[in-house]
This record gives C-alpha cells, sequence and structure tokens, in this order.
C-alpha cells in the first residue's frame, strides 16, 4: 500500500476543480474595471480561490464597447436574460442598477440556482428581504461587498471580522459626491449650488445628482449595514432621509470656529427601545479621525462592545476599487460553492431564523445634541426670550456664540450648541422660537454627535 502525501492530494484535487463561469451584467465604469482586474490579477486570484474564475459572457446594450473592452474573448449579447437561462453560468454579476429590470433578473438568476455578485445598493436596499428570502430557499449565495463603500471591505468586517461584538453604534461618511461637496465648501467657502456645479464638471457628481444629494444614496448604504449589525430586515423604507440642500457656507464657518466639522452621516444606533437609522448633516469635533475626511473618499466608525471603535478609510466608488470588492465576491463564492448552504456566512451574518423586527424609531424619539442658527433683531431680551423656551422645552445649552452686528446692521445670528434632548423638544422649541416678532426666518437646525 503506498502512502499519499495530504498535502500534495489537496493540490491535485484543486487543480482538477471546475473552473467557476461568470456571467456580467452590465459593463460600464464598473464592469469594465472588474473585467480589466480579473484578467489582470487572473493567477493571484486563481491561487486565493484554489480554481479559476472566469467571466464567459457579457450582456449590455452597447454590444460593440463590450466586445472592445473584452478585446472579443468572451460571448457578448444584449439580452440580459441569454446569461441568467445560460446552463453553464455559475455566477451572476449584476452591475445594471436600479429597482426594475435588476430585481428581475436577479430574481431569475436566482431561480435559476446561480449564485449572485450584485453592487445594487438601491436594490438591495428596497428588494433585499425579498432576494435574500428566495436565494435561502434555492441555496445559492448572494454576495453584495461593492453595495457599500465600494473598495472598503465593510460588509465582511460586519458579517465576519466582528461576529464576537454586540455592535452599539456605525456612523458612516457613505457618499463621495456629498463628502466632496461639503469639503468644497470648508475649504473654499463657496456655497452649495456653486460647488455642486463644480462637482458635476469634474464628474463627482451625475447630471440628475438627487439621490446623492438628498441622501438617498447614503440611506440605502446604512440600511444595508444597520441590517447586518443587528439582525433585522433591510428597512430602508423606515430611515429618516435628509440631505445637504439646505447647508449654507455660513453655518460650516460657525462650526470650525466652534471646534466642529459638518459631515453628510449614515448612523443606526441600538438602543433600549428600538433601532435608530437616519442621514443627515451632522456636526462631529473637528479631532475625530472621520471629521477629517475629506474629498470623495469614504469613511465608516464602528462602535462594538468588545473591539470598541474600529474605523475603515477608503474609496468609495471607481472603476477598480468596486471591482475590487466585486472580485472578494466571486472569490468568496468560489472557496464555498460545494459548501452545504448551512455552513455558508448568512447573507446579514445572522442565521435566517434568529432575524428580528426590532422596531426602526420616528426621527421624534431620537436622541441626540444640536447646533441652532438663529437671525435675531439686534434688541434687548431676544436671548432671553430664546433661552426661555429652550429650558421650557427641557432643553439646555452647551455652547453659545453670538455674531457682533455691523455697525449698520439691525439684525445678527445667534449660535446654540444643545446638550443631548429628544428631537420632538427641539421640534417644539424651533416651532415657538420662530414664532416670535424678533426672529427672522427659519431657524436652522443640524444634529451633532461627539462619536465617542
Amino acid at each position: 500500500m503506498v502512502a499519499v502525501d495530504p498535502i500534495s492530494n489537496a493540490l491535485l484535487i484543486k487543480k482538477f476543480m471546475k473552473s467557476i463561469k461568470v456571467g456580467l451584467l452590465g459593463i460600464g465604469t464598473v464592469g469594465a474595471g472588474t473585467f480589466a482586474v480579473l484578467q489582470r490579477n487572473q493567477e493571484e486570484i486563481r491561487r486565493r480561490a484554489g480554481r479559476d474564475i472566469e467571466i464567459v459572457m457579457v450582456a449590455d446594450l452597447d454590444t460593440a464597447r463590450a466586445t472592445q473592452i473584452t478585446g472579443g474573448t468572451v460571448d457578448v449579447v444584449n439580452d440580459a436574460n441569454l446569461v441568467v437561462n445560460h446552463p453553464d453560468i455559475d455566477i451572476v454579476i449584476e452591475l445594471i442598477g436600479g429597482y426594475g429590470i435588476a430585481r428581475d433578473l436577479v430574481m431569475k438568476a436566482i431561480a435559476n440556482g446561480k449564485h449572485v455578485v450584485t453592487a445594487n445598493k438601491a436594490l438591495l436596499a428596497t428588494h433585499g428581504t425579498e432576494i435574500f428570502r428566495a436565494a435561502q430557499d434555492k441555496g445559492v449565495m448572494v454576495a453584495f461587498e461593492a453595495a457599500v463603500a465600494g473598495g472598503i471591505p465593510i460588509i465582511k468586517a460586519l458579517r465576519e471580522g466582528l461576529t464576537a461584538n454586540r455592535i452599539q453604534w456605525i456612523a458612516g461618511i457613505i457618499n463621495g459626491t456629498t463628502n466632496f461637496i461639503l469639503s468644497e465648501m470648508r475649504d473654499k467657502g463657496l456655497d452649495f449650488d456653486v460647488v455642486l456645479k463644480e462637482a458635476q464638471r469634474l464628474g463627482y457628481a451625475e447630471a440628475d445628482p438627487t439621490f446623492d444629494i438628498e441622501g438617498v444614496d447614503a440611506a440605502h448604504k446604512a440600511s444595508i449595514m444597520s441590517a447586518i449589525a443587528f439582525g433585522t430586515p433591510v428597512q430602508f423604507d423606515k430611515a429618516y432621509v435628509e440631505g445637504i440642500t439646505g447647508l449654507q457656507a455660513t453655518d460650516i464657518r460657525y462650526a470650525e470656529k466652534l471646534g466642529y466639522r459638518i459631515k453628510l452621516l449614515g448612523i443606526t444606533r441600538r438602543t433600549d427601545k428600538g433601532i435608530e437609522l437616519r442621514v443627515h448633516p451632522t456636526l462631529i469635533p473637528a479631532n475625530r479621525l472621520i471629521a477629517n475626511v475629506e474629498g470623495a473618499m469614504n469613511a465608516v466608525l464602528v462602535q462594538g462592545d468588545a473591539v470598541g471603535a474600529t474605523l475603515y478609510y477608503g474609496k468609495g466608488a471607481g472603476a477598480e476599487p468596486t471591482a475590487s470588492a466585486v472580485i472578494a465576491d466571486l472569490v468568496d463564492i468560489a472557496r464555498l460553492a460545494d459548501a452545504d448552504h448551512s455552513h455558508r456566512v448568512p447573507y446579514l451574518a445572522f442565521q435566517s431564523d434568529a432575524i428580528a423586527d426590532t422596531p426602526i424609531l420616528p426621527m421624534e424619539e431620537i436622541t441626540t445634541s444640536y447646533y441652532l442658527r438663529i437671525c435675531v433683531a439686534d434688541k434687548l431680551g431676544v436671548l432671553a426670550d430664546i433661552t426661555r423656551i429652550l429650558a421650557d422645552a427641557s432643553i439646555s445649552v452647551d455652547a453659545m456664540l453670538q455674531k457682533e452686528p455691523a455697525e449698520e446692521e439691525t439684525q445678527t445670528d445667534i449660535i446654540i450648541l444643545t446638550h443631548q434632548t429628544k428631537e420632538k423638544n427641539v421640534n417644539a422649541a424651533i416651532a415657538a422660537i420662530e414664532a416670535l416678532a424678533t426672529v427672522s426666518g427659519k431657524v436652522t437646525r443640524i444634529r451633532l454627535e461627539q462619536l465617542s
């Protein structure tokens, strides 16, 4: 009887393992990056995955461009159904985007027993529960590292790296367009509209930037992270969403004077009464690392009970950074494709029968601190009226700044930072302050987080 070297035997088995065949839906910026990185790093990826991973079919309406990108090395079709129904394809990469046709194609792929990799945060935020249930029933994997924060491996960190922790909260700069705009407003003292046009000219903002500047894109991503962190269904429809269109350069300057930076944050937090899930401009102390994330970069801060605070930083978009995340998902699937479904990492980190229907708190029940800018007549007694209203609403003042009016001015700004209080208390106080005859216009309210 001849002894068999177990290491040599394992290498021999890997050598003859079937290659993973991949179909790509959409070969735009990220799709082209995925194809290029997979080709360039093919040997490195094979060594990690234990088998070849090859894109064999691409579906794109612009077949001429797709053929040019792939160099004619794969089948190119203009009908994505040919990919999801192809019997030889093991994994479908969905990079089409949107809620409609993308959902239909993903569900067809799952029904056909194919694993799915997607970068589509909008799809998962709105239809994730349905998609994961279908995948669970069919025993296939749905991987989505690229859906949140581009090349930053935050999904893997939450699902696997921090699995020993009871996650307490997450706060993330998860939209590069808005972070670029806020950085430019702070650096150059320009107003929002001016910087938005520049961002569009430079390619940081889309021709229609609504999803970015209104906070919807960040809310999609925050909803996914919240579900993974706390073991709940994806609940984008219950998120509070507020963008940066109302921000003024003057508020950014006042924040700086008080030692804060303003960032659009996606925040989710565990509380005794439920889960906070919100996106809005937020004052952060300038000495926090995340407050110094500038330009189009992303960063996610996660607080766990065992590990404490961990920060994940990097490019949140772009062809190859996002492709890095897509290919990481391909490798994960290649490693586990033959494993029993019950032994794979659950889609939302928690076992499917342990997903909890924890309520998402309405915004008026959220407790945080606030920045208030109030334009008032330069008269005696105005400040006393405002502080009385705040006291009546059980709001205590942490700091105050009053702009000295120029000689010819009859109005001035009062800036107030509050201690923590409920949103509904602030809503009531703002309504009472705006009713004062000595107050002009609307009170500017920006939430404040210490992130400590």
